[in-house]
């Protein structure tokens, strides 16, 4: 994929990628200040991104002439960061850094393969690169008189599709401004209410809702029509910035994209517990029921493959995995961040115990990769550290399944005929019905269930 490149005459700095899939990142903290000199590969600046923290280099050495941007600001991917002063030269003009044009000869299919990878400095080999997705290409930025654009296929996801059938628009002919040269919604709207003489149209229906966003990059533009809200008593004002924004946007997300519906049980784990202690025991150190639960998981979904998957809406395609990465999701003073344990179904209960407690460090003093943040096929939320025994558990979208362990609790159970005091746990899982139907989650909830009930099976 082209991509926007760093200036050759070593200038100014251009946010680049920080991540796959990132465009924005929060500002943190500056490390620099005008009048320093830098070297290569030193630090310059603490940014945001989705989950985690990321520490942006200088790319090459040199004298801060200015930096642009306060802390808390948003600084969007392609903008000029920093100003290297030089002798004889002129500061570039605060704006996003030129855009070199993109290869429309690719398929979008070929264009997703050569994205960036999550680097976060581009390529570090010969001059250094800006992903281009985040540049509009001529065809997206120029357009006929009457708001038409060259045709060709469009790239929008479904439900943008189907806003644009609704409005009777051809979307083929509607410029994009996405990432990507992505056609959204609001550009559907846009085209929708210029008239072929570039006038606007009459009798359209904009009443099409904006709920049919279901791009994180348009879900910070609140809905119109909002009630008022009342400023008394107000106690402190909380903006939405960092992890807590980024939270708002994939739960929102997910609530607009999957269709969620949620089945709960209780499983007797009495006979785990003794199995459990008797771990601790062996192996000198506290293990939680959270490895036991995952281990069941793990073997569940390969007999229930469509809860390991991914949904690709762009593409309108289901992708079922062949290798568990479960996600794990960690509580922490920043916001509910959810990282992934890759290959859990080859890991063994200890391996498991080990993965958790790592990554919920790594969560908890932010220094966790934010690869580690990606690329999940299922999802466990372990509610029941914190009390509740039941919950409806939001999908981790793409994936299509979360399951929720309750906290367990000593009850009177029967079986056989015969009453004992035992301990049961409570599971909720919650799927996305597009996908799943109800009575295959139901059937995978069984197959934890009997797992977890028989320790000896369950570790075999």
């Amino acid at each position: 994929m082209a991509a926007t490149k760093q200036p050759a005459d070593q200038s100014h700095f251009i946010l680049p990628d920080l991540g796959e899939g990132v465009h924005e990142a929060e500002l943190i903290s500056w490390k620099v200040k005008p009048g320093d000199h830098v070297k290569e590969h030193q630090t310059m600046a603490e940014m945001e991104t989705d989950k985690a923290l990321v520490e942006v280099p200088s790319p090459w050495t040199g004298v801060i002439d200015e930096l642009r941007g306060s802390e808390g600001e948003i600084i969007n991917v392609g903008s000029i960061l920093v100003t290297y002063k030089l002798e004889g030269a002129s500061t570039p003009p605060a704006a996003s850094a030129p855009k070199a044009p993109a290869d429309t000869s690719k398929s979008e299919e070929a264009l997703a393969e050569d994205e960036d990878q999550g680097t976060v400095v581009g390529t570090m080999s010969g001059t250094l690169e800006v992903s281009s997705r985040f540049s509009r290409t001529p065809e997206h930025e120029a357009g006929t008189s009457n708001g038409s654009a060259a045709v060709g296929k469009a790239m929008a996801t479904p439900a943008v599709r189907r806003v644009a059938r609704e409005l009777g628009i051809e979307i083929d002919r509607v410029p994009g401004t996405g990432r990507g040269g992505r056609v959204t919604a609001s550009d559907v709207h846009a085209h929708a209410s210029l008239g072929r003489d570039g006038a606007p149209a009459a009798n359209v229906n904009t009443d099409a809702t904006d709920a049919a966003v279901i791009t994180a990059e348009t879900l910070s533009t609140p809905p119109r029509n909002l009630p008022p809200i009342s400023t008394d008593g107000i106690k402190e004002r909380i903006p939405f910035r960092g992890v807590r924004r980024k939270i708002a946007q994939a739960l929102d997300l997910s609530v607009k994209t999957a269709v969620h519906f949620t089945v709960v049980d209780e499983v007797d784990v009495t006979n785990l517990e003794v199995k459990r202690r008797e771990y601790a025991q062996v192996l000198g150190t506290r293990l939680s029921l959270l490895p036991f639960i995952m281990t069941a998981v793990c073997r569940a979904l390969k007999k229930h493959p469509a809860l390991n998957a991914n949904v690709d809406d762009a593409r309108e395609e289901i992708l079922i995995k062949d290798v568990v990465n479960l996600g794990c999701a960690v509580d922490t003073e920043h916001g509910l961040m959810v990282p992934v344990i890759g290959g859990a179904d080859r890991r063994s209960l200890v391996e498991l115990g080990n993965a958790v407690k790592s990554v919920a460090e790594g969560c908890k003093n932010r220094t966790i990769p934010r690869e580690q943040l990606m690329g999940g096929t299922f999802t466990i939320s372990n509610v029941g550290s914190y009390g509740g025994r039941f919950a409806t558990p939001i999908i981790n979208y793409p994936e299509v399944g979360i399951l929720a362990a309750g906290r367990s609790f000593e009850k009177v159970m029967a079986k056989d005929g015969m009453i004992f005091a035992g301990t049961a746990l409570p599971l909720s899982l919650s799927c996305d019905h597009r996908v799943v139907d109800g009575a295959e989650g139901a059937r995978f909830l069984n197959t934890v269930k009997k797992l977890l009930e028989d320790p000896n099976s369950l570790l075999a």
